[in-house]
């Protein structure tokens, strides 16, 4: 691979000029789900990615994270680095304890590498089961990795989509360790908010007490952006399924920005908008801070002090 591949086809790049978000998040915010891509020519993307991205590294992932008004991160591991966790760890270990990382990794890893992801300050793996994303998704080998990262305390953060929950939810169930659903399990917004659909999905998450990232309104929309109000209140058609999420389980629901907003093909966001986005799903005060600093906090940050 050459050390600098062009981007895919079609490929948008991350919003260069965010607004001034009109909702001041409240101190100790901790976006729980956002990445880094490259520099390509620091950290090369991995040879089996179904995509090329832009670069967005650590730096660009900072100075989001102030200007949003935002404390700390926790960034996933983008599926262009493949297994190498070199470009997550790498913003991981240079915001001055400020990030947790999520992992992805093959069922070979040793011990001793595990090990020395725990002291970066990596607290979970993902399994990611989207065929556009992964070419297989084999059980037995996400078992053997989700048994090797029990005994640090990690979590597996899962990647599906809600039409496939039924197939998936068994397994799901027998994980040996806390299980976090991306993007609300990527409910059709379509449905109603009230249709077995989502239902479903709710239940699963009260049985198995699954962690929720009530995040990506803007890749779950089918209205789009635009305000529909005057004001900045966008992505309307998803409202209704995180502000069900968020009041169903104040105590497990997550937050994050997805920057730099991977495989996009319509828009990308205005990360301030985003930002906006957050008191329509969480109207109220106490549900605003357990979703943004109390529950991140337990979860990736677990007696320390905001």
């Amino acid at each position: 691979m050459s050390a600098h591949s062009p981007k895919s086809p079609g490929w948008l790049d991350w919003y260069q000029n965010p607004s001034e978000p009109a909702f001041r998040l409240p101190p100790g915010t901790i976006d729980t789900h956002c990445h880094v891509f490259g520099p390509q020519a620091e950290f090369p993307f991995a040879p089996e990615r179904k995509y090329t991205p832009c670069d967005g590294g650590r730096e660009q992932l900072f100075t989001l994270r102030d200007h949003l008004g935002i404390s700390r991160n926790v960034v996933v591991q983008a599926t262009c680095h493949g297994a190498d966790n070199s470009a997550m760890v790498d913003a991981v270990e240079a915001s001055g304890g400020r990030a947790r990382g999520i992992a992805t990794v093959r069922p070979d890893i040793t011990s001793a590498e595990l090990r020395r992801l725990d002291a970066a300050g990596v607290r979970g793996v993902r399994f990611n089961f989207l065929r556009r994303l992964v070419n297989t998704t084999p059980k037995d080998d996400l078992t053997t990795i989700a048994e090797k990262v029990a005994p640090l305390g990690w979590h597996v953060v899962l990647y599906f989509e809600s039409a496939d929950l039924p197939e998936l939810e068994g397994y799901f169930g027998s994980l040996p360790t806390p299980l976090v659903v991306d993007h609300m399990g990527r409910p059709d917004v379509t449905e109603p908010v009230d249709g077995p659909q989502f239902a479903h999905f709710l239940r699963f998450v009260e049985r198995n007490d699954v962690w929720v990232k009530v995040t990506c309104p803007e890749r779950l929309s089918v209205t789009g952006p635009p305000a529909l109000d005057g004001q900045r209140h966008a992505y309307a058609d998803v409202v209704p399924f995180a502000r069900r999420a968020v009041e169903e389980f104040p105590d497990l629901v997550l937050w994050g920005t997805d920057w730099p907003h991977p495989n996009l093909t319509d828009h990308m966001p205005d990360d301030g908008l985003l930002v906006d986005h957050v008191p329509q799903v969480a109207v109220t005060t106490e549900q605003q801070h357990k979703l943004l600093v109390g529950n991140p906090m337990r979860l990736y940050w677990p007696g320390e002090a905001v």
